[in-house]
């Protein structure tokens, strides 16, 4: 049975960059170059703060002079703690899943994702519920899609995940406790797009519904 999404996934907001095969290959030659040397080994991770949540029908700001771009992720909330956990046993520490809009200026670099970003009012949409993890049959097999205006403007499948849902719980949990409300964004494929003031943004993802976001134009004082 699904729940009241805000009660459940109340903790910290955790993202994962680069966790599409996708979008690691396109990126694979500038982490031959200095600073980097080699591509990461662990994951890429990167944190949404409390102003940045949003819900399902929520208005997202467009910041004037910039590029917006919408972020479809699937988002794993953390049912209890997990503290060094095996992959084996991830799992158990899931309640269930989520859609997630990860909003964010165009990205300069995948090691140093920016605050002024990431980070804006608003630019983290959850919704529009919570689905329990005994709902989705397997997580690794569903399909993603992002639609502006009626269009599909990009599609994916979690099935091109770089690291799937127990190896990143189990990789994070190795270093850090992730408590019950968390949420982990799984990551955004290859293939993100512009949008303007005045689109209306949904994310589809199979068994778990639409979040639907407007965008308006930011108003300058």
């Amino acid at each position: 049975m699904s729940r009241i999404l805000h009660d459940v996934a109340n903790g910290t907001l955790f993202g994962v960059a680069l966790n599409y095969q996708g979008l690691l290959e396109q990126h694979l030659a500038a982490f031959q170059q200095a600073p980097y040397q080699k591509p990461p080994v662990k994951p890429v991770l990167f944190i949404k703060t409390p102003n940045t949540r949003n819900g399902h029908d929520g208005v997202v700001v467009h910041p004037q002079g910039e590029r917006l771009q919408p972020g479809p992720a699937l988002g794993v909330v953390i049912g209890k703690s997990a503290s060094r956990v095996s992959a084996q046993n991830a799992m158990a520490h899931v309640a269930g899943y989520t859609i997630v809009n990860e909003f964010s200026l165009p990205e300069d670099s995948y090691y140093r994702p920016a605050v002024k970003a990431k980070c804006r009012d608003g630019f983290c949409a959850l919704g529009p519920e919570l689905v329990s993890r005994e709902q989705v049959t397997n997580p690794n097999q569903l399909s993603l899609k992002l639609f502006v205006n009626g269009e599909l403007r990009q599609q994916n499948s979690t099935a091109n995940w770089v690291r799937d849902i127990p190896q990143l719980i189990a990789e994070i949990s190795e270093f850090m406790t992730l408590h019950e409300g968390d949420v982990l964004i799984t990551g955004t494929p290859e293939g993100r797009v512009d949008v303007q003031p005045g689109d209306t943004v949904e994310v589809e993802i199979s068994g778990l519904g639409r979040l639907v976001n407007h965008i308006k134009a930011e108003e300058l004082s």
